[in-house]
């Protein structure tokens, strides 16, 4: 839970004790690489954080292509928001790229979360304000870049993920095929 703390920091103070309480609403998941956390067509009822590991949200096109949406390394929370706040069934699966521990938080435990420490409910209103500002940059970079200047922010923003995550999801987070991609990085080479 030590990422989750230092990640809590960012935002909140808590005392030593308070931790203790926090951490006690989550429980501890250990999946392996390809591995799925939550499926399509499941009640999404969970928040999942990255305490270690790599993990994707994705769906399966009309084509029966994966299309990943969203990746989250460590310090990253991940869910079907939309899905999540409804507590409907998720048009997403959610899976493990490499093996990963992963803090779960289920609906209801967030809510007693919240009620017991409210400074809680500050650092999910700035985690999810974040991730609503990233969501808006993305949406800018579909309409405004090229796909060669897409693929340069994401491998200069964001190193880490093209470090630690296959190619061929990086072109199907990115909206290409994985040979669109080998071309745009050998261009890039030369």
């Amino acid at each position: 839970m030590e990422t989750l703390k230092q990640h809590l920091k960012h935002f909140i103070s808590l005392s030593e004790e308070d931790y203790t309480s926090v951490f006690s609403f989550f429980r501890v998941m250990e999946v392996g690489k390809k591995r799925d956390i939550m499926k399509q067509g499941e009640l999404c009822k969970s928040l999942y954080f990255v305490e270690k590991g790599c993990i994707r949200k994705f769906f399966v096109n009309d084509k029966g292509v994966e299309q990943t949406t969203e990746f989250a390394l460590e310090h990253w929370w991940m869910s079907d928001t939309f899905a999540y706040e409804r507590q409907q069934k998720t048009d997403f699966t959610i899976q493990a790229v490499e093996p990963s521990v992963i803090l779960v938080l289920d609906y209801e435990q967030q809510k007693l979360l919240i009620a017991q420490h409210p400074a809680m409910e500050h650092y999910f209103r700035m985690v999810y304000q974040r991730a609503c500002a990233a969501a808006e940059r993305r949406i800018r970079y579909l309409y405004e870049y090229s796909r060669e200047e897409m693929y340069i922010h994401f491998s200069t923003q964001y190193p880490g993920f093209v470090q630690r995550v296959p190619q061929y999801l990086i072109a199907s987070f990115l909206g290409f095929t994985p040979e669109y991609l080998s071309e745009i990085r050998a261009k890039l080479r030369s």
